[in-house]
């Protein structure tokens, strides 16, 4: 038999097609590898070197600020603790018993609002640390609101997804009209609004079971999924002031629950348009088994589709939390002093307390980036692609 030798072998291939041709399917060769990983070496360091240079500056007095720029801690510099004493100890309320007073509050409480009116809540007010406030405001107020956007969010984008509806126009004219008049009842005659809506809501039922069969014209979910994205393309400066109007209306103005329905709505266009795709490009042949075997729509989203769609939904979880974490414009509108977050904290020290330096500002903005960049790192295993490969068989 004879020896025959085989030029993609190791041994007999040349210097150069080691270099630059791939040594296995589905491997990168040597040299495109050194580039590859070079581009992403540059590109991280160009990323995270923002995130570096606030972290070090915050350790920094303001002779190393100015005789600066110094880059690495303990050879450039001496690093110090000024720049967080001076946020931490200009509030009374900051010291050590303090928070962990507040923190015994705040568990306090949660257990409380469950099991209200057995027990009645204490109050954290004045003795509360402003940084610690408004840290906690930020991640109840952004994770409620996230989880709430999002579940809600995945549901209607499955089922624009999946089913086909057709609202008739007229219908859906009537429904606008109706909500003008609660509008009108509510501000000009008087009529307290939960009043107003319930009339308003039994009217559109009657109305639309007598004169639905009428309308000719419809819709489709294409309509519907643009009408929804439209409502993000509107800006929110146009808008706030009818929200402050309505929230001051029902009594809601500097509460958790004010931010939370707002945050949750604003971002709800962008969920339902991201989430969208990723449902539509399922194989619809998994539901459809899972249908002929018993299972029910609601099972079928959370068992079948949702474990398929985790990248896809952490990369939506993680943007609507960062949009959440980062808002301003409503937060500064709707909270005026017991639900404050870290953005009105942050923009309140820099423009109103005399004596605030940047790399003091710097402290601020490490704390209020830790949140984010801790949630990344949890959804990172989550953000992949290949999750589908091998979901349909034959």
């Amino acid at each position: 038999m004879i020896d025959a030798s085989f030029k993609f072998e190791k041994r007999n291939r040349s210097l150069m097609q080691q270099l630059f041709e791939p040594p296995a399917v589905g491997k990168m060769a040597p040299a495109a590898k050194v580039v590859a990983y070079t581009f992403l070496a540059i590109w991280s360091l160009f990323v995270l070197f923002p995130i570096y240079w606030v972290i070090i500056t915050s350790f920094k007095d303001a002779a190393a600020v100015n005789q600066g720029p110094f880059y690495i801690p303990f050879v450039d510099f001496q690093p110090n603790l000024d720049a967080w004493r001076a946020q931490f100890n200009s509030d009374p309320f900051c010291d050590m018993p303090s928070i962990a007073r507040q923190l015994y509050l705040l568990v306090h409480n949660s257990f409380v609002f469950v099991v209200s009116p057995l027990v009645s809540l204490q109050p954290m007010e004045p003795q509360i640390c402003k940084i610690y406030l408004a840290f906690t405001n930020s991640i109840v107020i952004s994770v409620a609101s996230t989880l709430f956007c999002v579940a809600v969010g995945s549901m209607a984008a499955y089922a624009l997804a999946r089913i086909q509806y057709k609202p008739k126009f007229g219908i859906i004219l009537i429904f606008v009209a109706l909500i003008g008049a609660v509008i009108v009842a509510t501000n000009y005659a008087g009529v307290p609004w939960w009043a107003s809506s319930a009339v308003a809501l039994a009217l559109f039922f009657f109305l639309a079971r007598a004169l639905g069969r009428h309308f000719k014209m419809a819709l489709g979910n294409g309509d519907i999924l643009f009408w929804i994205i439209s409502q993000r393309i509107l800006p929110p400066i146009v808008v706030v002031i009818p929200v402050y109007v309505m929230f001051q209306a029902v009594h809601l103005l500097d509460t958790h629950l004010a931010l939370i329905l707002l945050y949750a709505v604003a971002n709800l266009p962008i969920v339902v348009w991201l989430m969208h795709d990723f449902f539509a490009n399922l194989p619809i042949e998994l539901e459809e088994s899972a249908q002929l075997d018993g299972a029910t729509r609601f099972g079928i989203f959370w068992e079948i589709v949702m474990p398929l769609t985790r990248p896809g939904l952490a990369a939506t979880t993680l943007l609507i939390l960062v949009l959440n974490w980062n808002e301003y414009l409503f937060a500064v509108f709707l909270a005026t002093v017991k639900v404050q977050t870290m953005p009105i904290m942050v923009a309140a020290k820099n423009a109103g307390e005399k004596g605030v330096f940047w790399w003091e500002m710097c402290a601020i903005i490490v704390v209020m980036i830790i949140p984010v960049i801790i949630m990344a790192v949890m959804l990172t295993r989550f953000i992949s692609k290949g999750v589908l490969l091998g979901a349909v068989k034959g």
